[in-house]
């Protein structure tokens, strides 16, 4: 219990630095997302990054990912686990290429408030060219995600007007559970 306090403590701490007010996060019903111990390894990417999740994550991730290339269907990893610090960075590095506050949280959430934080969420990609865009919807891995996805217990996390205020992102998928097919948030 009290790691959780300490947590939230340190969370508010870090987005009152960024000038993050705690109105917008309640107001757009965030929840803190906290780090998970016991991290595994997905895989290496050519630069030398290790992407990281917890172990059911990396375990559905890796089914799902063959399930789509024995469809004939390429799928990688873009981005999976992030830590807080490693949000704040992105969040003050926007700060101070002159964005504004409000525009940087309709495309990345506040330290303590990610998805990423939590080792189940993965932005997927085919290329360079559709990494982090919406043009993803056009791929036939998206349009594979959006059949079987919850057959492996992923959901797209912030669709089109999602109530959490983020942009459309239709590679950011979240793991909770095989057969998942609500859309509560964890």
């Amino acid at each position: 219990m009290q790691a959780t306090v300490d947590f939230a403590a340190r969370i508010a701490g870090i987005c009152q630095e960024l000038g993050i007010a705690a109105g917008v996060i309640a107001q757009r019903g965030l929840q803190l997302q906290v780090e998970p111990a016991g991290l595994v390894e997905v895989c290496v990417a050519a630069d030398g990054h290790v992407f990281q999740l917890t172990p059911s994550a990396r375990e559905a991730w890796h089914a799902m990912q063959a399930a789509a290339a024995r469809d004939g269907v390429a799928m990688a990893l873009v981005s999976a686990y992030r830590s807080v610090e490693r949000q704040r960075e992105i969040v003050a590095t926007k700060l101070a290429r002159g964005e504004t506050i409000a525009n940087i949280l309709t495309s990345v959430a506040p330290p303590g408030y990610s998805e990423h934080h939590t080792g189940r969420a993965i932005d997927i990609g085919t290329s360079e060219e559709d990494a982090l865009e919406e043009v993803f919807e056009t791929t036939p891995a998206f349009a594979w995600l959006q059949v079987h996805a919850g057959e492996h217990g992923f959901v797209m996390s912030y669709p089109r007007d999602n109530a959490q205020g983020f942009v459309y992102e239709p590679w950011h998928w979240c793991f909770r559970q095989p057969g998942y097919t609500g859309s509560e948030r964890h």
